[in-house]
């Protein structure tokens, strides 16, 4: 007899339709598409702590002042959109639909704001600063003789990878919001994405920015 339920067990699990598993599939694709994705963004901040350890002279070219605290402001902006989005699923949960839209606009707001953030970093960076993806500025040459072009392409390979997930994310919830009388699980299900992307950050954010910090301060001299 517990041959014949472990086998109707077995059966029910490889079924099909929507919930294998007892998970959505909607849940369990994310999933998926998070563990892929996760691969990508270890493999490059893999690559780029392999080109730094292995560079004669990295460059540490940012100062504390602004561009650690425009950074931090940009990580504070993002976590707080994380939070926002906590709240949005919880709504949903409780059938509260208004508010998990007002909370996932609000979300939307905050991810946006952290991708015109990013863009003035760039064009800092890009105009003000002389940094492209094959090329240093003559100035940071200077103060670290033989450093690998390779910062810029790292840099902004894997920043603008990041920023083009939160749009893509941004977009994502804008259609969950339009829809989200017609929903189930897809408020949780954008959660799960949103939750990853600002994850990824907490990695991106001390490996390429704090410590690039110029504390000796060579850019000055």
């Amino acid at each position: 007899m517990a041959e014949a339920r472990a086998e109707s067990l077995a059966v029910n699990d490889w079924g099909g339709g929507t919930h294998p598993y007892r998970v959505g599939h909607r849940k369990l694709g994310m999933w998926l598409f998070i563990m892929s994705d996760s691969l990508t963004f270890g493999a490059l901040l893999v690559t780029y702590s392999y080109a730094r350890v292995a560079s004669v002279n990295w460059p540490t070219p940012f100062k504390f002042s602004p561009s650690i605290v425009f950074s931090t402001i940009m990580t504070l902006v993002l976590l707080s959109s994380s939070l926002t989005m906590v709240f949005g699923v919880s709504a949903s949960k409780r059938g509260k639909r208004g508010a998990a839209r007002k909370w996932i606009f609000a979300t939307m707001v905050l991810g946006l704001t952290f991708v015109v953030l990013h863009m003035m970093e760039w064009n800092h960076l890009i105009n003000d600063e002389g940094l492209s993806p094959f090329a240093l500025p003559e100035e940071w040459q200077k103060a670290w003789p033989g450093a690998s072009p390779l910062f810029g392409s790292t840099f902004f390979g894997i920043t603008g990878l990041h920023m083009f997930h939160v749009l893509t994310g941004v977009i994502y919830l804008g259609v969950v919001a339009a829809r989200i009388k017609k929903l189930n699980d897809d408020v949780e299900v954008a959660g799960l994405y949103w939750h990853f992307v600002d994850l990824v950050w907490m990695f991106v954010f001390p490996l390429i920015y704090l410590l690039s910090v110029d504390y000796h301060g060579v850019l000055g001299k």
